[in-house]
């Protein structure tokens, strides 16, 4: 009897399948080691199990949101251009439906390689925890369009999506980079602040 795919193989094919996105996520991966390594020894206000937890789940999150970019690699869009057309079907909005259909996929050449590096960005943002305010706010976006536009298709739990839209809802209220990442915390001290500091405050 052959074996059913199950979280472990899945994860072990994910990190091993020999093409060059594989060699990227490991150096992303490592790098986002490296960077919360860097944190914890250089500030003892980022050693709590709090920030480790937010730490993980922004790992995660951003491994889902690489992986989710993998089938969709320019120039190969046949995956996306079916859940396009699943969206012009099933969409709950008639002006999304219409607006995919007349202009994303007559236009897919210029739209799918755009898909493609926003889900890339956000993954390498959560991953590195540089930017997350603004990336995980074009998740929620990204989040938003799923979810209505696949409400009522076939096989779709609203809620998957509904899911996703609340962790990336907290990510932009509470940006999960100032945890161990490269969105360091301001000081507070008596002393100004650089004006880097301000920026990643602000992000």
């Amino acid at each position: 009897m052959k074996a059913e795919p199950n979280p472990v193989s899945d994860l072990l094919v994910f990190l091993t399948n020999p093409i060059w996105p594989t060699a990227v996520y490991w150096v992303l991966l490592l790098a986002g080691f490296a960077i919360a390594f860097s944190a914890w020894q250089r500030e003892p206000a980022q050693r709590s199990a709090r920030n480790v937890g937010i730490w993980l789940l922004r790992l995660i999150m951003g491994t889902m949101w690489w992986q989710q970019s993998l089938w969709k690699i320019p120039p190969n869009y046949d995956g996306l251009v079916f859940w396009m057309k699943q969206i012009v079907a099933h969409a709950s909005i008639p002006l999304q439906a219409a607006m995919v259909d007349r202009l994303v996929l007559p236009n897919i050449s210029v739209f799918g390689p755009l898909l493609y590096l926003l889900e890339v960005l956000i993954g390498v943002s959560l991953m590195l925890g540089i930017f997350t305010r603004v990336f995980a706010g074009l998740g929620l976006l990204l989040a938003l369009n799923l979810w209505v536009g696949l409400y009522s298709a076939p096989n779709e739990w609203p809620w998957t999506y509904g899911y996703l839209i609340v962790i990336q809802a907290l990510f932009v209220i509470d940006p999960p980079g100032r945890c161990l990442g490269l969105e360091k915390p301001v000081a507070a001290s008596g002393r100004g602040v650089s004006r880097v500091d301000l920026v990643r405050k602000r992000l």
